[in-house]
């Protein structure tokens, strides 16, 4: 073979080595940015699931109890998730807000075991968008009711893809029938069972708070209490802390209960962040 073929293929084959490093090189360098982005971020969203048969606007009450009484506003950006991964926004979240409130609810509102599993994927397609987005490095758990399942099978089935760039800080659920209408917990239901089954795949560093409302000595009218209490045979001795409260006195049935004054003073205790001055600049969002 001629020398000059040689150093025709030898050039292509430094051409073609080249023309494939370039986008290699491109895509680290962007990966690197966002991620040092991620990393200096200081923004700590408070992420809402609502129940079965509740819209986007369920914590809209719950918002602005939040927000009375405190200099530190927080701003309520919502989402719905349609059923085929579609995604519509409203609200914003302000420049300079460092915990805003994101609500993520879905089009197929539907109650059932099959259709929390559903919810959480929808829930998963919301979650990759703001993670893309916003690039927050923590975040704080809230699910009322269903919502509350929907974000134990998440965790469970889904935050192993982000548990290196963003860690979940706390999961607060309120009302959470981990048992569904079961009153007996040696009764599991299948997702009570697969709950348990895979809690190993919790993160060790959650601190979990399960509150229950006391209309009765048996439940808040709607929810066993047994059924909420279940929950402690998946995040005790998983997660760093579990902390079970219930709560009484007016607003405590199962449908008032994220209007619960009780409520309300908890997530501000052990939910929220401490009060801190307004941070650097975040980007608003208004769709």
């Amino acid at each position: 073979m001629p020398k000059s073929r040689n150093w025709k293929l030898i050039i292509m084959a430094l051409v073609i080595i080249i023309l494939l490093a370039i986008p290699g090189y491109s895509w680290m360098k962007k990966t690197n940015k966002e991620h040092a982005e991620r990393q200096r971020s200081t923004l700590s969203p408070v992420i809402m699931v609502p129940g079965s048969s509740a819209t986007i606007n369920r914590f809209n009450s719950l918002v602005k109890l939040l927000n009375q009484e405190t200099p530190y506003k927080h701003s309520l950006l919502k989402i719905e998730v349609e059923e085929d991964g579609t995604l519509t926004y409203s609200g914003s979240i302000k420049k300079g807000d460092n915990e805003p409130f994101i609500v993520i609810g879905f089009q197929n509102r539907h109650d059932g075991y099959s259709n929390i599993k559903k919810q959480a994927g929808w829930l998963d397609d919301a979650f990759y968008e703001i993670f893309t987005n916003y690039k927050f490095n923590n975040f704080k758990a809230f699910g009322h009711s269903n919502g509350g399942l929907i974000w134990t099978y998440w965790l469970e089935h889904f935050y192993s893809d982000y548990k290196s760039d963003v860690k979940v800080k706390k999961l607060m659920t309120l009302g959470s029938p981990y048992n569904f209408s079961e009153t007996n917990v040696k009764k599991k239901t299948q997702m009570l069972s697969d709950f348990i089954k895979y809690k190993k795949r919790l993160p060790k560093s959650l601190i979990v708070y399960s509150l229950s409302g006391g209309e009765s000595y048996e439940s808040d009218g709607l929810v066993p209490e047994a059924s909420v209490e279940a929950g402690k045979y998946i995040f005790q001795k998983q997660v760093k802390s579990f902390t079970a409260m219930t709560v009484t006195g007016e607003d405590a049935q199962h449908s008032s209960l994220p209007q619960n004054k009780q409520v309300v003073k908890i997530i501000k205790q052990y939910l929220l962040d401490k009060q801190r001055k307004v941070g650097p600049s975040q980007q608003k969002t208004n769709r």
